[in-house]
């Protein structure tokens, strides 16, 4: 059996902790024979656990602790720490882990549920489960999401080779922020959604690069942003942000300028990884 889960893209700007979308890599988990302790086969590098501290297993622990421990396989081209959702992948990857060895019928939205309260917001977890676009809200332990087509559009992404942790790209976060400033951050994020879902796509790259919820402080981070997001919009792209907390910077853009972005960031030589990514429709996939 082989569980098959999607990057995702969250916040898209303004969407903050609550917008995601899931992308073409991937996270394969291959479940192999029962054994007497669980053991994880992988290349992803030493700080990765091959046991039962596995982030994998732990989830799926949490879930139910009685399902028999196997021999996995993981494989996975969604990289660690760069805003693609990693962590989310797993988590997702455990729930329905534990899902399918327990034959547990969980729905989507008892996944979701659960996914939130391992993850602490829905933005990544969400996509990762469901596929496409979802937009979701997280209040008193409480998960709500809604499911959209995102319009068609190219994703290319300049993937760092180098990681930031959420936890350090969210201590350069205010920890509030004025009323007046909240009103004016929720109108441009009211705007982003509706745009996006009715297609809108130079609306919403206007609202996406105007998101005043985390970007103007997180941009400082990612010295490739500011190069990046000159030459996107001198070749007419809809919009460039952080994905998820950074650093990997997406560029949006129609399909026709899609080649000439791709060999205008490959020509900047950045230290890091330039590709096209297309929207996951799918969201977590079990294989026989």
């Amino acid at each position: 059996m082989k569980i098959i889960v999607p990057a995702t893209s969250a916040n898209i700007g303004p969407g903050f902790d609550s917008v995601g979308v899931a992308l073409s890599k991937y996270l394969e988990i291959v479940i192999m024979e029962p054994s007497k302790d669980w053991f994880i086969e992988h290349d992803l590098g030493e700080n990765i656990p091959t046991d039962a501290s596995n982030l994998l297993i732990k989830t799926a622990l949490r879930v139910t602790s009685t399902i028999q421990p196997h021999r996995i396989k993981m494989i996975s081209d969604v990289p660690l720490a760069r805003g693609l959702g990693s962590s989310s992948s797993v988590i997702v990857a455990g729930i329905e882990l534990a899902n399918q060895l327990a034959n547990l019928n969980l729905t989507a939205d008892e996944k979701l549920a659960i996914a939130t309260e391992i993850e602490g917001h829905p933005d990544n977890v969400a996509p990762a489960i469901f596929g496409n676009l979802v937009i979701s809200s997280y209040l008193n332990q409480k998960v709500s999401s809604i499911v959209a087509d995102f319009p068609e559009t190219a994703f290319i992404a300049f993937i760092p080779n180098y990681e930031l942790k959420t936890s350090d790209s969210r201590g350069v976060l205010p920890s509030e922020l004025s009323y007046k400033e909240a009103v004016a951050a929720s109108s441009v994020a009211n705007v982003a959604i509706a745009a996006l879902l009715t297609g809108d796509l130079v609306k919403a790259g206007q609202a996406i690069q105007g998101d005043l919820f985390h970007e103007r402080f997180r941009q400082q981070l990612v010295k490739e942003f500011s190069p990046i997001k000159a030459l996107a919009k001198k070749e007419g792209a809809y919009a460039t942000y952080l994905s998820g907390a950074g650093p990997t910077v997406m560029v949006l853009a129609n399909k026709d300028k899609e080649e000439t972005i791709l060999a205008g960031l490959k020509a900047l030589q950045l230290d890091g990884q330039v590709c096209s990514l297309r929207v996951d429709t799918n969201g977590v996939i079990v294989e026989d």
